[in-house]
């Protein structure tokens, strides 16, 4: 693998490439909008299409790279379908009975364009979509497909994401405490982010110690996103977020800068980005890519 250097110009390009690439993929593996019932796939393209950082799709690949370079064309799939499972979620989180939003990377969300009953839907088919592509994949093993399905699923379960994304709807409007703030921060967030990078590694053929310090860094980074999150919703401009800043105020939910105020919550993402680089520095060369992404969650602005 060739050196990546500790610049922002470096890690621009490594997205655009990566973007790039995963944009291509996706592009092929979802059906044709034209394909009957076009409707429902003019609206998966719509979401998918709409823009985004491929952030976790980019976490798989990067967690692949630095173990096994020449496995990206396997882990590609799964970088896809993780991108098709965020996307189903916030087209879930935006509708009138979740979050209500108008907005979503920049554009008019799915209910807005194509009515809720087809939102709700467009979700159920990016989810299903996405367990399909991973699951015929002919050239891998298949124990090796049963674990990146398992680790996936478990990670956006009721013992994850939706785990997650319940006790922050049944807590909204409600002053939470820190534990469970916690658990819903971990769950409906990190735990897909944690997933994402560990399922690359375990394509890449990580051994288990490999794979502890991957998930311990995905599980930092993870964490240190959704409070970078909650202060952007405070301080972030709208443009820039592609979403309508403010909305955890409107809707009333439990955030860090609520419960802790913004300087100690930046004071935490930092702590655990800072952690997550000293995991990325386990792999000497090879982790550049993991600390340059630890650094792009801290320093965000969209």
């Amino acid at each position: 693998m060739n050196s990546i250097k500790h610049n922002k110009f470096s890690l621009e390009k490594y997205f655009k490439k990566n973007k790039e690439i995963i944009d291509k993929a996706l592009d092929k593996y979802l059906p044709e909008d034209s394909i009957y019932p076009e409707s429902i796939h003019k609206a998966m393209r719509y979401s998918i299409f709409a823009g985004g950082k491929r952030l976790r799709a980019i976490l798989v690949i990067a967690g692949c790279q630095i173990f096994s370079p020449e496995e990206i064309k396997n882990a590609l799939p799964v970088a896809c379908a993780v991108e098709m499972i965020h996307t189903y979620s916030l087209i879930h989180d935006d509708l009138p009975c979740i979050d209500n939003d108008d907005l979503r990377r920049g554009k008019p969300t799915s209910h807005k364009v194509f009515g809720e009953a087809t939102a709700v839907l467009t979700g159920d088919a990016l989810l299903t979509h996405a367990f399909l592509l991973m699951s015929k994949r002919k050239n891998i093993k298949p124990e090796i497909t049963a674990q990146v399905i398992e680790i996936i699923s478990k990670a956006i379960s009721t013992y994850g994401m939706i785990g997650g994304q319940i006790v922050d709807i049944e807590t909204s409007g409600i002053k939470t405490d820190a534990k469970t703030l916690k658990y819903i921060h971990n769950h409906k967030t990190a735990d897909l982010i944690e997933a994402c990078v560990y399922a690359g590694a375990f394509l890449g053929g990580a051994d288990s110690k490999q794979l502890k310090y991957i998930s311990e860094y995905g599980r930092n980074i993870g964490l240190a996103f959704q409070i970078v999150d909650d202060i952007l919703d405070i301080e972030g401009d709208t443009k820039l977020l592609g979403k309508s800043a403010g909305s955890d105020i409107i809707n009333k939910k439990n955030t860090y800068p609520s419960l802790f105020g913004i300087k100690k919550s930046r004071q935490l993402s930092n702590k655990l980005i800072n952690n997550a680089i000293l995991k990325a520095k386990k792999f000497g060369q090879r982790g550049q890519i993991l600390e340059l992404l630890a650094n792009f969650i801290r320093d965000r602005k969209f």
